[in-house]
């Protein structure tokens, strides 16, 4: 597996923190974890002399399963949608090998200075359609 297949993957074990009184992991708890690997693999990306402001425009969660204290867990990133001025990201959750939830997230390059939306840079777009799943 090479840097960017490696950082494409986080694993976690579901900490007591993250569990409701009915023993399932809070839905902030999923999306939380999948940000989380979402910018582990966003820091492999080509470095930038202007980079744009990134920001998240719209997320999911769609949850098949729900995750227990101490499960172990991998969230899964894949590149779902490259824009113009965006790009999608899809994280899988497995447990155990098996799906169990899903979640996806939108994110929007904007001007720093202006917070206008802008195209993504041209050398990140291409590092996106090289990995594009």
């Amino acid at each position: 597996m090479d840097g960017v297949d490696r950082s494409k993957v986080i694993e976690i074990r579901v900490p007591f923190s993250d569990v409701g009184m009915h023993g399932q992991m809070f839905t902030t708890s999923y999306l939380r974890h999948a940000e989380t690997a979402v910018l582990n693999f966003w820091k492999t990306r080509p470095e930038q002399a202007v980079e744009p402001v990134y920001i998240a425009t719209k997320v999911s969660c769609t949850i098949h399963r729900g995750l227990r204290y101490d499960e172990f867990a991998r969230f899964i990133v894949s590149i779902d949608k490259i824009g113009v001025k965006s790009v999608g990201f899809d994280v899988m959750v497995t447990a155990e090998g098996e799906p169990v939830a899903e979640a996806e997230i939108l994110w929007v390059a904007h001007e720093s200075e202006d917070g206008e939306p802008v195209p993504l840079p041209e050398a990140t777009r291409d590092w996106l359609y090289q990995i594009l799943d």
